[in-house]
């Protein structure tokens, strides 16, 4: 069997009035070339995942690679997608990581995982009206926003930690985001990144002890997952990243049908069904769970190509780098003030990025059901609200998660029957393609 891409045109150039599909390809030089793009793209956000949680970054590498290629085959090469490392799970990982260490929290990437892959299955089914029936705008962007807010006490513990060096990285984040344009302004977490660590070194905050005893090929560190039935309470604080999944794929699958003109919703279920196994092989193996990334889509929005067949060439280069662990050494050598710097600035377009999903999608904050529900789950998750029942102890992105989706259809439940409200519109693809385009997660562009 051939492979699944035809050339487009003549394989070297993209006119300004198409693009190159799914299951077209240009020659394999400029693919190859796009791939190790991707890669760059997705790398910044992914290996920060790894160093704020504790997992090995080489891990997380190799099992981002790998989760791409089930992604691919499991959408059939007519999804293109990087999936790389989720932010939604920092504060459930570190709440699992205090009781039970990296095991317990793996246990609890598994069950996030399998939960989206049923998901995946009932929406491949029965259609995805019930999620935004269950998540509305003003729901969906409350429980972004918060998982956002709710990790300031973390940006803020390692910004203290070395303030100069957490200063320089942040001010270069903020300046290569202004002054450059395109795929230079899409890296500008990456490259904020190096520019602080290059002033942690003139520091001497960087200790190369570990990347020379590394080897420069070599399997990654793989960690068994932990089960334990005892902690239900570590389990639920895992259950609101589904929701963040959710509304980071069905955005994703519109996002990228809206920029190819091409109707992708069938495959909704299918992109949550493969997010979820990825997330779970991710767990069984010791790497972060994976999400759908942004940046990728905003360098196929910048160079009009949306090739499957650079995505398979991204994914076979992150198994590579996942197989030198000199290289994950390297990436464990950042220093605390450069992820405090890092950190201030993603951790804050995560929340704004739930405000976001509310100004596309015209969120009506005269209604009082829409300000009580986004304004008391923002105050349960900022203050990390936490509540103890029969001695397991729930969080804040759980308590606010579970208080917006209570408060807003309650409220709408009983303004319906007493003729107070009006009931919400459904949100017309336009406006999700408008919020796909930046998911969940901290996307500079």
């Amino acid at each position: 069997m051939g492979l699944p891409w035809k050339l487009h045109g003549d394989g070297k150039t993209v006119s300004a009035t198409t693009i190159v599909a799914p299951d077209e390809r240009l020659t394999w030089g400029r693919t190859v070339g796009l791939g190790v793009q991707h890669v760059v793209a997705m790398f910044g956000a992914t290996f920060l995942v790894p160093l704020l949680t504790g997992f090995p970054p080489a891990t997380t590498l190799l099992f981002s690679g790998i989760g791409t290629i089930l992604f691919l085959l499991i959408t059939g090469n007519r999804l293109p997608s990087y999936l790389g490392s989720s932010f939604a799970f920092i504060a459930p990982i570190a709440a699992a990581t205090k009781i039970g260490g990296i095991p317990l929290a793996l246990s609890g990437i598994i069950v996030v995982g399998a939960l989206l892959a049923v998901i995946g299955a009932v929406v491949h089914l029965a259609g995805a009206g019930w999620i935004d029936r269950l998540m509305p705008p003003v729901v969906s962007g409350a429980i972004v926003a918060l998982i956002g807010f709710n990790l300031a006490p973390a940006a803020r513990d390692n910004f203290t930690k070395a303030p100069v060096v957490a200063v320089i990285t942040l001010g270069a984040i903020i300046l290569v985001t202004v002054l450059f344009k395109g795929l230079l302004g899409r890296l500008s977490i990456v490259i904020g990144v190096v520019v602080g660590y290059v002033a942690a070194l003139i520091a001497g905050e960087v200790s190369f002890d570990a990347v020379h005893d590394a080897a420069w090929v070599g399997l990654p560190t793989f960690t068994a997952p932990a089960f334990d039935p005892g902690q239900l309470a570590i389990y639920l604080g895992f259950v609101p990243v589904v929701l963040a999944l959710i509304a980071e794929n069905v955005g994703h699958v519109k996002g990228v049908g809206q920029l190819t003109s091409r109707d992708l919703t069938p495959l909704t279920g299918r992109a949550l069904f493969a997010d979820g196994i990825s997330t779970v092989l991710a767990g069984l193996g010791g790497g972060s769970a994976t999400t759908t990334y942004g940046e990728n889509i905003g360098v196929m929005a910048a160079t009009r190509v949306f090739s499957t067949a650079a995505y398979w060439v991204a994914a076979i280069v992150a198994v590579l780098l996942g197989l030198s662990p000199k290289i994950g050494a390297v990436i464990s050598s950042v220093p605390p003030g450069v992820l405090g710097g890092a950190t201030t600035a993603l951790y804050g377009l995560i929340g704004v990025i739930g405000i976001r999903i509310w100004v596309e999608n015209r969120v009506d904050f005269a209604k009082p059901k829409n300000q009580l529900t986004a304004g008391i789950a923002l105050i349960m998750g900022i203050a990390d609200f936490t509540f103890t029942l029969g001695g397991a102890s729930f969080g804040g992105i759980i308590v606010g998660t579970v208080a917006a989706i209570v408060v807003y259809h309650l409220m709408d439940l009983v303004g319906r029957a007493r003729g107070t409200d009006e009931p919400t519109p459904t949100v017309s693809d336009e406006a999700h393609a408008a919020t796909g385009a930046v998911p969940a997660e901290p996307r500079a562009d």
